[in-house]
């Protein structure tokens, strides 16, 4: 059997098919069974958290999962942390993270500089954040929710509502998205923060359906997901921008009175005020769920990388 994943840097989800999507998704399923105890396959390993940018879920769910799988961790969060804010170089860092570690996992406000690392390091690189561009590891996370909650993927009907613009789990999603035949997906937002022309063009290339929508009342009746993102005052480039859309949604008992029974609503986190806190009590909230899947997913990512899914098994 082919292994796809070893030694692999992920840099964006399209860099694996969907056969490979679904191998992760089947190990991280039994994973799930682990996540509370712990596996000693990785006991060997090293795993280095460059953290530039901060971060909770992603950071501490990599962090969990290597130690559940018996592995060490070392690393930073916020270039205050460590030698770059005494101008060290990045290609400097990573070199030293890489002759220290057997994998690096790394979250940059820029754009490329995850690319930018696999081109430095020896080692495996998985990108956990870069810019407004990829965050693959939560677009895996998102799918498997989906079919882990709905037990399928093809078929549905997606909505993705808010910042579609400068989020990269949007980004992201959609591209995962393309390895699936889902019917339909609509674009709910703001004119202004609809998603880039070349994230609309993955879309098209795949031939699948999408429309843009302002008021997610037009289609609240249709969807089986409701993928939800908070706009990202960080990620403006014009502050008088960002005022403009702020607030702009708010989903609420009142939205989803006419929804499917069986609607799940996911949301990346952290959230602001883009969703009721009188939605976590329904049958449609799954977002606490989803991070929590966030520890037997990347337990599954950091086996198959590491090549030791046999001793699952």
């Amino acid at each position: 059997m082919e292994r796809c994943w070893l030694g692999r840097d992920v840099l964006s989800i399209l860099d694996f098919d969907r056969k490979c999507i679904e191998e992760l998704f089947n190990l991280t399923l039994i994973m799930e069974k682990y996540s509370r105890t712990r596996l000693n396959i990785l006991e060997d390993k090293v795993l280095a958290l460059a953290f530039f940018e901060p971060s909770t879920r992603t950071r501490l769910s990599f962090e969990t999962a290597m130690k559940r799988l018996g592995g060490s961790t070392i690393g930073f969060t916020g270039e205050e942390a460590i030698s770059v804010s005494k101008g060290e170089s990045i290609a400097d860092t990573v070199r030293m993270l890489d002759s220290y570690a057997d994998a690096i996992v790394i979250r940059h406000s820029l754009e490329g500089v995850a690319k930018y690392a696999a081109e430095i390091a020896n080692n495996p690189v998985i990108n956990a954040g870069d810019g407004t561009q990829n965050h693959p590891t939560q677009a895996m996370l998102d799918l498997y929710t989906i079919w882990r909650e709905l037990g399928e993927i093809d078929g549905i009907c997606v909505g993705i509502l808010g910042d579609l613009k400068y989020a990269r789990t949007v980004k992201s999603l959609i591209e995962g998205l393309t390895l699936f035949r889902p019917s339909k997906i609509y674009l709910i937002s703001p004119p202004a923060l609809r998603p880039r022309r070349e994230v609309l063009a993955i879309l098209e290339n795949a031939g699948l359906k999408y429309s843009h929508v302002e008021n997610i009342d037009e289609v609240i009746r249709e969807l089986d997901v409701l993928y939800v993102v908070r706009i990202q005052k960080e990620r403006f480039p014009d502050v008088v921008e960002y005022e403009r859309v702020k607030g702009s949604y708010r989903i609420t008992l009142e939205t989803l009175k006419n929804c499917k029974d069986t609607l799940i609503i996911l949301h990346p986190l952290p959230r602001v005020d883009e969703i009721d806190p009188q939605v976590d009590s329904t049958r449609h909230a799954r977002y606490f769920k989803q991070a929590a899947y966030g520890v037997p997913l990347r337990m599954a990512l950091l086996t198959l990388i590491f090549g030791r899914e046999d001793k699952v098994r």
